[in-house]
């Protein structure tokens, strides 16, 4: 019993430091697989007349543009509802895009790793125009530039919100504009 106990105090003392470089390699490892999947994310950036046409496409889909960055909460919060939303409705031709508004020297540290982490589905897109006095009301004369906001739109209506949805909220918006 002795010989067993020494045997097992020297295999826990012996394998403590192969531990510590294995954990220190797992997290590495997993760090490296993170990295090269948002490395591999192809980011558009667009000023004010780029972005444009995106949100005021005349088609047969319906359009739900969001607003959002990854320092706001309630954007964070709702953007699975989003990401739901385009797969409950995509049979009736949806198309969802999301707008960060996350600030330029942010999108390779904090954008594109967020995008990665929650596999976002929907097209996302970087939104870079310092010209707020022109832009905001450009997309919406009512708009404080306050996130999160969402415009729903088809070649019929449009309507604008600036506020957060919950999931229930924002398939009562999508389906009114389905009837």
């Amino acid at each position: 019993m002795k010989q067993m106990l020494l045997i097992l105090i020297v295999f826990i003392v012996s394998c403590k430091g192969n531990v510590e470089d294995l954990e220190t390699v797992v997290v590495e490892e997993k760090t490296a697989v993170v990295e090269e999947a948002y490395n591999d994310i192809k980011l558009e950036i667009y000023d004010y007349d780029g972005l444009k046409p995106l949100i005021n496409k005349e088609d047969d889909k319906l359009h739900v543009v969001n607003f959002w960055a990854t320092w706001c909460a309630p954007c964070v919060k709702e953007l699975p509802y989003f990401e739901a939303a385009k797969e409950k409705y995509e049979a009736n031709n949806i198309e969802v895009l999301l707008v960060s508004l996350d600030f330029p020297k942010n999108y390779d540290s904090k954008l594109k790793p967020f995008m990665a982490k929650h596999n976002l589905k929907s097209k996302v897109v970087a939104f870079d125009d310092t010209d707020q006095n022109r832009w905001i009301p450009a997309i919406n004369e009512e708009w404080s530039g306050a996130i999160p906001a969402t415009i729903i739109y088809n070649k019929e209506r449009r309507k604008f919100y600036e506020r957060s949805f919950t999931q229930e909220e924002l398939d009562n918006e999508i389906e009114a504009f389905l009837k």
